[in-house]
C-alpha cells in the first residue's frame, strides 16, 4: 500500500480526533477509528506485531520490519494520539467542567451518527445480523449501568485491569477509562501516575499491552471469518453507549482521586427534568451539528477517497 505524505498527515488528523475523544470519559477512540474508515487496518496493524518482527529485523533488516509492521501508519496514527491527549487535556477538562450539557450533547450527536455509519457497511441483513446487534447493544447498556466494584491495587488485577481497559479502548462505544472506574482500578493508577509510582505502571502497562496484542487478534479473526455478525454487534455496542453520553443527568454518587472528581453513578432525565439549565436549543443544535459533521465526513470520503484506498 503506497501512501503520500498527504495521506499519512490525514491519518495523523484522524490519530488527534482518536485522542479528542479517548479524554472524554464515556466516548471511545475506537468510535472514531471507524468513523474515519481506519478501524480495521488499526486492528490488522496492532494484531500483527509478533516476535517474528524480530526475525526479520535480524534477516533482512530495519526497513523491512518497519514496513511488515505498517510502522508508517501506526506513527502517524499515534503521534495524532499523542498530540491530542498533551494539547486538549486541559481544554476537555475544562468543557466538561463548566459546559457539560454542550460538550455531551455535541459528542452525542457524533456518535448518534456513528450508528448509522457504522450499520450501513454491513451488505446484508438477516437474523443473525439483527441478533448480534441487538446482543451487542444489550451488553453495552448493562456494562455502563454497572456500579463501580470496590479499590483494589493488587498488581495481578491490576495487570488484568489494563488488559480489560485497553480491549475497550478500541471497541466503539466502550469507554477504557470508564471501565476502569467500574473494575474499581481508576484510583490506584491515577494515583501511580501523580506519584511516578513506575512499579505500578508498569504492570498495568504491561496489562495493556497484552490485551492489545490479544484482543486485537480476536477482532481481526472475526472481521475475516463473520464480517457482518461483528460489525453488527459493534454497532450495538455504540447504540448502547449512547445511555452513557445523554447531556442532561442526575448525578446520584461521585468520589474524589486526588484532584479528580469522578462520577460513579449517575441516571439519565430528560431535559425538562434536569436540575439546572437545561440549555436545550443550544444542545438541540450541538447535537444535530455533531450528527451532519459525521454526515459530511462520509460525504467526502466518499466522493474524494485517500490515494491509498485508490491503490488497493
Amino acid at each position: 500500500m503506497q501512501r503520500s505524505f498527504l495521506d499519512y498527515l490525514k491519518i495523523t488528523f484522524k490519530g488527534m480526533a482518536m485522542g479528542a475523544a479517548d479524554v472524554v470519559p464515556g466516548v471511545s477512540g475506537g468510535t472514531i477509528a471507524f468513523i474515519s474508515g481506519i478501524y480495521e487496518e488499526l486492528i490488522s496493524t496492532i494484531s500483527g506485531v509478533k516476535p517474528t518482527l524480530l526475525t526479520t529485523w535480524k534477516e533482512d533488516g530495519f526497513k523491512a520490519m518497519w514496513k511488515e509492521m505498517n510502522g508508517n501508519f501506526i506513527l502517524a496514527l499515534f503521534c495524532g494520539i499523542l498530540i491530542s491527549l498533551f494539547s486538549l487535556m486541559r481544554l476537555a477538562n475544562y468543557l466538561l467542567e463548566n459546559h457539560p450539557v454542550l460538550i455531551w450533547s455535541f459528542f452525542f450527536g457524533l456518535v448518534l451518527a456513528s450508528i448509522w455509519f457504522v450499520g450501513k457497511q454491513i451488505p446484508k441483513w438477516n437474523f443473525k445480523v439483527i441478533l448480534g446487534l441487538l446482543i451487542g447493544a444489550a451488553v453495552a447498556f448493562y456494562i455502563v449501568s454497572l456500579p463501580p466494584l470496590a479499590s483494589n491495587s493488587g498488581y495481578l488485577y491490576l495487570f488484568l485491569a489494563g488488559a480489560i481497559a485497553v480491549c475497550a479502548m478500541i471497541l466503539p462505544g466502550i469507554s477504557g477509562a470508564f471501565i476502569l472506574v467500574l473494575l474499581g482500578a481508576y484510583k490506584s493508577i491515577t494515583e501511580a501516575a501523580h506519584d511516578f509510582d513506575v512499579k505500578t505502571l508498569v504492570v498495568v502497562g504491561c496489562g495493556a499491552v497484552f490485551g492489545l496484542l490479544s484482543f486485537s487478534r480476536v477482532l481481526k479473526w472475526l472481521f475475516v471469518h463473520y464480517s457482518s455478525i461483528t460489525l453488527a454487534v459493534l454497532t450495538g455496542f455504540i447504540a448502547g453507549s449512547l445511555n452513557k453520553i445523554w447531556p442532561w443527568k442526575e448525578v446520584l454518587e461521585k468520589a474524589t482521586y486526588g484532584e479528580k472528581e469522578v462520577v460513579l453513578r449517575e441516571a439519565s432525565v430528560l431535559p425538562w427534568n434536569f436540575n439546572g439549565d437545561p440549555q436545550t436549543l443550544y444542545a438541540g443544535l450541538l447535537m444535530l451539528a455533531g450528527f451532519f459533521l459525521i454526515i459530511i465526513l462520509e460525504m467526502l470520503a466518499t466522493s474524494k477517497p485517500d490515494s491509498a484506498d485508490a491503490a488497493d
